[in-house]
């Protein structure tokens, strides 16, 4: 991967990267930028934020999940003194969907993902009733052998 940051004037840059995007980066007036463009720390933290919803879309998709909409709301911390570096990070993920609790706590790796196959197995019990009342066998063996597998997986995390 390579990527370059081409001075144009003041602070204003323009960052170009190997796939062929540009975008605009200045600093605000009072360091002497034009407000032209997004801050190269804010890049930094859209970059990470784009990384890690693209990693648990990735996995929610995956995982056959129906996701309707998803974003990450990001609030960052920097130290006040040069190098203002980033003190605190937090990202927070709205996401939008049908059954979507136990896909994203197994997706987020969160400490509670063991729960994940707990709200997996819910759902596959409840299709398994929506499958006997509609007489629909292939729907019933198919969650059936989710329930199976839902069962290792709590077994392993809890055992």
């Amino acid at each position: 991967m390579k990527t370059t940051v081409r001075w144009v004037n003041d602070m204003t840059m323009v960052g170009e990267s190997a796939s062929g995007h540009a975008i605009v980066m200045d600093g605000p007036e009072d360091a002497g930028g034009n407000n032209l463009g997004i801050r190269p720390m804010e890049m930094l933290l859209l970059g990470m934020g784009g990384c890690t919803t693209i990693d648990v879309l990735s996995m929610l998709k995956k995982m056959r999940e129906k996701v309707r909409d998803c974003r990450a709301e990001i609030t960052a911390e920097r130290a006040d003194e040069h190098p203002k570096v980033f003190t605190k990070i937090h990202i927070h993920f709205v996401i939008e969907g049908t059954n979507l609790l136990g896909g994203l706590l197994v997706a987020l790796n969160f400490d509670y993902s063991k729960f994940g196959y707990i709200f997996f197995m819910m759902s596959a019990i409840s299709w398994i009733i929506q499958g006997y009342g509609n007489n629909d066998k292939a729907l019933v063996l198919l969650n059936t052998v989710f329930v199976f597998v839902n069962t290792l997986g709590i077994y392993r995390w809890f055992f």
